[in-house]
């Protein structure tokens, strides 16, 4: 029986293979063991087109390796793209990987997971623009329960980490909610425990609700 990762982002590579998507940069990721992984390019990291002695790949080479790594059978989602006012690269360049690592998630039928900071409306205007039919999870969500609506309004999902506003995390619906570490040193049921407990629902009962959408998502083969 397969292993069902019931944290869905993490950059940490978990005790029990399998129990987490671990996530890559294409020139970190490396097939190997028996866990899932995700793989993207991040918006924070955006390689230069082509520039000499450059110590890390270039554009082209990253998209090359990204292309390679989502053809394989563990890694489950294309991600984490993304789309971030704080990041250095300029947005119309983050648009426009962002919609080449969208249509490569569409092509593979593998869900999206999306790094998402102060752009919300170039998000929704991308989606609109592609009309994707593969998943779209916006991990760590921070935003407020008004923003959260709007998101799972447009068919979005939401996966919530350690930090986050506790109304958007109440109102979002049991088929449109998953949890993440990410980058915390808390163990993912420690996440768990705590959102079972601001939503007003047996721990047991979230975790089925959520390996639930684990298997919709991931895993509809």
């Amino acid at each position: 029986m397969t292993t069902i990762p019931l944290d869905i982002h993490t950059h940490r590579i978990p005790l029990q293979p399998g129990t987490a998507i671990v996530n890559r940069y294409p020139d970190t990721f490396r097939a190997e063991g028996t866990g899932f992984w995700s793989v993207g390019i991040h918006p924070w990291y955006i390689p230069p087109p082509e520039e000499a002695g450059f110590p890390h790949p270039t554009l082209a080479q990253a998209k090359a390796l990204l292309e390679a790594a989502v053809q394989l059978p563990q890694v489950l989602a294309v991600g984490e793209a993304g789309l971030d006012r704080l990041a250095t690269a300029p947005m119309s360049l983050q648009m426009e990987i962002f919609t080449y690592e969208a249509q490569l998630a569409m092509t593979v039928n593998k869900p999206l997971v999306i790094h998402l900071v102060k752009a919300v409306e170039e998000l929704l205007m991308l989606r609109r623009q592609l009309r994707p039919a593969n998943p779209w999870i916006i991990h760590g969500f921070r935003g407020n329960a008004i923003q959260a609506n709007g998101l799972i309004k447009q068919g979005l999902y939401l996966s919530f980490g350690e930090h986050y506003h506790e109304e958007a995390l109440c109102l979002v619906p049991e088929d449109s909610l998953l949890i993440e570490t990410d980058e915390s040193a808390l163990p993912v049921d420690t996440l768990y425990e705590r959102a079972a407990l601001i939503r007003h629902t047996p721990v047991k009962a979230l975790r089925q609700s959520i390996e639930g959408n684990v298997r919709r998502l991931f895993f509809k083969s």
